[in-house]
């Protein structure tokens, strides 16, 4: 199911900026416009700099929406976003949003499974849940310095926490696929809510085909416009057709595109 909302350019005041590790940072922007729309897995358009370059918005999932403020976790891995780490309390931020459509939230029992920064939007899908008995989410990073703040945000929506470092420092050693057979049996979950990068979402749509269980995955991608005039996100849909991740996505059905 498409979600649509309406779209709006804001100079969005910055609340907070805060570091969370060695390259990822929590941003708090005043976007009252913006967040009175935005649902969960959609994301915005920010401007990183205030010449022409970069000349194009960075994409950055929405990964909360309350109070009229959006909060936007983000690594700073390049010029645009290092440009967005050194923004401080009161400097201003151009953001165009929401952007695309996001998750269908009708799962009774769901199970969340993020991987890397693709956590981030996960934020918001499971605060939508919380309060329902049996939500559970599989957390997969890098070592236990990545995951801990994964945690701390988690740990009172989520029923159930499942753990996945690539060195084995917290939780099984491995990702996501490494715990996802564990959690998807012990829990009885109706539909999986997944992000992180293309291999992650590959695997995880070739389990769900296996155990037919639903599933949504938010597809992460280089953009240009991010309103899905100029074709630089597209992919091939399983029904023959191209697809816009901006437009289109990010969020699809496992099996909406070819390949997952």
């Amino acid at each position: 199911m498409m979600i649509l909302s309406k779209k709006f350019v804001e100079l969005a005041a910055v609340l907070g900026n805060v570091r969370l590790g060695s390259d990822v940072y929590s941003l708090l922007l005043d976007a009252p416009q913006i967040c009175r729309e935005a649902k969960p897995g959609q994301f915005v358009g920010v401007k990183t700099g205030w010449g022409q370059a970069p000349f194009l918005r960075r994409p950055l999932s929405v990964a909360d929406a309350a109070d009229g403020r959006i909060t936007i976790i983000y690594r700073a891995a390049g010029v645009g976003t290092s440009w967005l780490a050194a923004r401080r309390e009161g400097e201003k931020v151009d953001i165009m949003g929401p952007l695309g459509h996001g998750f269908s939230l009708e799962a009774k029992r769901p199970l969340l499974v993020g991987g890397g920064i693709g956590i981030a939007p996960l934020i918001s899908v499971a605060r939508s849940f919380a309060g329902r008995f049996g939500s559970g989410i599989v957390l997969a990073g890098r070592n236990k310095d990545e995951i801990t703040y994964w945690q701390a945000m988690f740990k009172d929506l989520c029923h159930c926490v499942y753990i996945a470092t690539d060195d084995g420092s917290m939780g099984i050693r491995g990702n996501a696929l490494a715990v996802l057979p564990q959690a998807a049996e012990e829990g009885g979950y109706d539909c999986i809510y997944a992000c992180g990068p293309p291999p992650m979402l590959k695997a995880i749509a070739a389990f769900v085909r296996q155990k037919n269980i639903p599933c949504q995955l938010s597809l992460e991608s280089r953009m240009g416009c991010g309103l899905g005039a100029c074709q630089a996100c597209s992919c091939q849909g399983a029904d023959g057709k191209r697809k816009r991740i901006c437009l289109n996505g990010p969020v699809f059905a496992a099996g909406e595109v070819e390949g997952l």
